[in-house]
């Protein structure tokens, strides 16, 4: 199975660079800083390659900028314990970053196991996720045959400061400790998250949710630039209940936290979501560019790259 998820992967990835030119990506690095960053505080713990934000009270983003995925993991801390979620690409050292911001035993819950969030997680030793056959396939890292278009130079910005190259570059194993489920609750000391399963991107994808504030970690579900639609796990009918459940949900949130780009959004942008996708799933809109017969379609701030079977949704 483990070289099947690979194979699904590198499928998917061989249109790659026609798929960030197609979103915009590939000129990603004249578009740096983004203006959504000017207005949060940048933590001394920042280096080379991770810029790190306060962006609460008690939650950093750990902002990787200068790669294509622009991917942001968050440390989330209570009194007693820590809770990363998401690790990045595994492109430099993330334990590294962490152990500057907290002292704290720290438990790793991955939004999903896309190989841009689960990059660093060797490198700590309690993981927790939902149990689907993806999430344990992944646990057995890629190839550098599926991820090294990752280091590649229209995916930099700048090199890595470690060294790290297009040849070598794999996503390492590592171990699933515990599992999750819809309606857990993790208590970090003072402060409790909820886990909600929300399927759609993958199968195994989750949110978490602190009600006392209102915030909303959201993962790849949704983030202010191209959401990624199209992968061998996507299953849009899920994605279709997901969103149905989140704009429920929206009217209690205050904070939005996706997992790239920029980290803090405006939990009324998830109706204007929802409505976009249906328009997309439901009518015959024609998508605003196909390329190697992915569509994609553009909205304010936003947009779906998605497979040729995307109207598969008729109802």
């Amino acid at each position: 199975m483990r070289l099947s998820v690979a194979a699904f992967l590198l499928s998917a990835l061989t249109a790659a660079p026609n798929l960030h030119a197609q979103a915009d990506i590939a000129n990603f690095c004249s578009k740096l800083p983004r203006p959504a960053y000017g207005a949060l505080e940048k933590r001394a713990e920042s280096n080379e390659w991770f810029e790190v934000y306060t962006v609460a009270n008690g939650v950093t983003a750990i902002y990787e900028p200068f790669q294509w995925q622009e991917v942001i993991s968050y440390l989330i801390e209570g009194e007693d314990r820590a809770l990363l979620f998401d690790t990045g690409n595994g492109i430099e050292d993330i334990k590294a970053v962490v152990d500057r911001l907290t002292d704290k035993p720290v438990t790793v819950i991955n939004s999903h196991s896309h190989y841009d969030h689960v990059g660093g997680n060797h490198q700590f030793g309690r993981i927790l996720s939902v149990s689907t056959d993806f999430s344990h396939e992944m646990e057995h890292g890629l190839p550098n045959a599926v991820v090294r278009e990752e280091l590649s130079q229209p995916a930099l910005c700048k090199s890595p400061p470690s060294g790290a190259k297009l040849e070598t570059h794999v996503i390492k194993p590592y171990s699933i400790t515990g599992t999750l489920k819809d309606g857990d609750v993790i208590d970090l000391g003072g402060r409790t998250l909820e886990i909600l399963q929300v399927p759609g991107h993958t199968s195994d994808a989750v949110a978490l949710l602190e009600r006392d504030t209102g915030y909303l970690w959201i993962g790849d579900t949704y983030y202010n630039g191209p959401i990624w639609l199209f992968a061998p796990q996507t299953d849009l009918e899920a994605y279709r209940a997901t969103m149905k459940r989140l704009v429920a949900l929206a009217p209690t949130l205050t904070k939005l936290f996706p997992a790239h780009n920029t980290p803090v959004e405006n939990p009324s942008v998830l109706p204007r979501v929802q409505a976009a996708f249906e328009k997309v799933v439901t009518t015959d809109l024609a998508p605003d560019s196909v390329e190697d017969g992915m569509a994609e379609f553009r909205f304010d701030g936003f947009s779906f790259i998605m497979r040729p079977d995307y109207r598969a949704i008729t109802d």
